[in-house]
């Protein structure tokens, strides 16, 4: 069984652009992240994307608009749509997507995590 308190689990992570999986439902990964700066352009080809903003404001940026999030809020990223997380300063997020969902979508580079650790 999954549990734990999000406050607690965010302490644990350092890096940022790391997801780490806090927990498993349904074929559903839910992780968290610590975002800080610009991350890069992508999709999901397959999987739809939700982002839940625990601490902080994130910036969705596509290609013909941006939300801005603040804590509480969250947005569902369709799969195959193109978009940019920008963090001006450090934010806090619960991702909720399908397992085995690469962080960098449709690209494979330097920021790609093989495996994903978890906390």
């Amino acid at each position: 069984m999954d549990e734990g308190s999000l406050d607690k689990k965010f302490a644990a992570i350092a890096e940022h652009w790391s997801p780490r999986i806090v927990a498993e439902l349904n074929g559903q990964h839910v992780r968290l992240a610590k975002l800080l700066g610009e991350f890069i352009w992508h999709h999901h080809e397959h999987e739809d994307e939700m982002f839940l903003v625990h601490r902080g404001r994130l910036r969705l940026e596509f290609r013909d608009r941006a939300v801005e999030l603040g804590p509480g809020d969250f947005i569902v990223v369709p799969r195959g749509v193109e978009h940019r997380p920008v963090a001006e300063q450090e934010v806090e997020v619960v991702l909720f997507e399908p397992a085995g969902t690469r962080n960098t979508g449709n690209l494979v580079n330097e920021r790609t995590l093989a495996e994903l650790g978890r906390v």
